[in-house]
């Protein structure tokens, strides 16, 4: 009976702040974890007097940025300034992929992939049991019905799960691969580029990317030896799948991206090393958009460059910065762009994601939105 008492009570004063909150806000929602951040003025892509392309959303750097909190911690998190302990931190993202406002980040400290649902604020794992256990998860890949593809390094091997983490199939293998670190797969799950880095004392022809049947398996053909001619790579890091099929390769080692046909011929390539916007210094993940525009994310810039389909710089996003905040990267390491055109950045030395939203798209618009639950006004 005591403790239904001191329940009451507790409860009692949570809701006479929430009331006298109510009347200094206006507002009978709690504010969110961000709230300083949206009473400033928005962070906007390119900065005026351009036409806005981008605007700053959200940054998230663990569960709890997503996941249903209770009143009371939301109240303690408002009045004190301190999150409630709780929670899973991002510990070193490498690889981002997203379907219908479902955000798959793979951690290779943790070992995993995390799942951050925001519609529907929930937060799980992928490969931490077995079948389909990972050891060092890099690249991650979805295909159009959600099913995640990850290139696990340590066991040079491929691992498909659907897009609730359970376990589907295996393909490739360590025969296959030296250094396995990126894999993309087309919409429709047909086909599977995976990407051999290789090394500094690896053979020229493991400088490659590996193509394969995504449901059978079978090792289709390879494009690619090491050196620096057209076609050629040294220490290739990413495949992204643009317009018309075309693959953009980041060709790591010779600062530049190459275009090849969907069969691995080669059409053009762009990029050099340099200091002015549109060269390449360490150039890691890549995508594309609806629009086959070409998203570059450039870890000795620390910034995300963005490409027309034909290499024509369009603009950048981010800078290098000591200090963490929105758009200040000092170890960018992948890139996604999802179906609304949200772009999501993953740094691995402030553990962090952050998304940037179209200015055509609604801040209530596209997959990325909380769902209301049922009775909630």
């Amino acid at each position: 009976m005591k403790h239904n008492t001191c329940r009451s009570g507790r409860n009692a004063l949570v809701w006479l702040l929430c009331a006298v909150l109510f009347g200094l806000t206006a507002c009978g929602e709690l504010p969110k974890s961000q709230s300083k951040l949206r009473s400033q003025a928005p962070l906007v892509y390119p900065s005026p007097p351009d036409e806005p392309r981008f605007y700053y959303e959200r940054t998230l750097h663990g569960s709890y940025d997503v996941e249903n909190a209770e009143s009371d911690s939301q109240l303690k998190e408002f009045l004190t300034g301190e999150r409630t302990a709780g929670g899973e931190r991002i510990e070193k993202p490498y690889g981002v992929s997203v379907h219908k406002g479902r955000i798959f980040v793979s951690d290779t400290v943790a070992r995993i992939v995390k799942v951050f649902d925001v519609p529907t604020g929930r937060y799980f794992r992928i490969g931490e049991t077995e079948p389909g256990r990972l050891m060092k998860p890099l690249g991650i890949d979805l295909d159009a019905a959600g099913n995640l593809y990850v290139a696990d390094i340590s066991q040079k091997i491929i691992i498909v799960y659907d897009r609730d983490g359970k376990f589907l199939r295996t393909l490739a293998g360590p025969s296959f691969f030296t250094r396995l670190v990126s894999v993309t797969v087309d919409k429709n799950g047909d086909r599977i580029y995976a990407v051999d880095i290789g090394g500094s004392a690896s053979k020229p022809e493991e400088h490659r990317v590996r193509v394969f049947d995504a449901r059978t398996g079978k090792h289709l053909f390879d494009f690619g030896k090491r050196g620096s001619g057209p076609g050629e790579f040294n220490l290739p890091r990413d495949v992204a799948i643009g317009k018309d099929n075309k693959l953009y390769v980041v060709d790591g080692g010779n600062f530049r991206i190459q275009i090849f046909d969907h069969d691995g011929n080669f059409i053009k390539s762009f990029g050099k090393i340099g200091k002015k916007p549109g060269n390449l210094g360490r150039p890691k993940e890549i995508d594309t958009d609806v629009a086959g525009n070409v998203y570059v994310i450039d870890s000795a810039f620390a910034n995300l460059q963005i490409f027309n389909p034909d290499g024509d710089l369009l603009m950048f996003i981010g800078a290098r910065s000591e200090d963490d905040g929105p758009a200040r990267f000092l170890l960018p390491e992948g890139i996604a762009v999802d179906e609304d055109g949200r772009i999501y950045i993953v740094d691995q030395w402030y553990r962090k994601l952050e998304v940037f939203r179209p200015a055509a798209l609604g801040a209530q618009e596209g997959y990325l939105v909380k769902k209301e639950k049922k009775g909630s006004k």
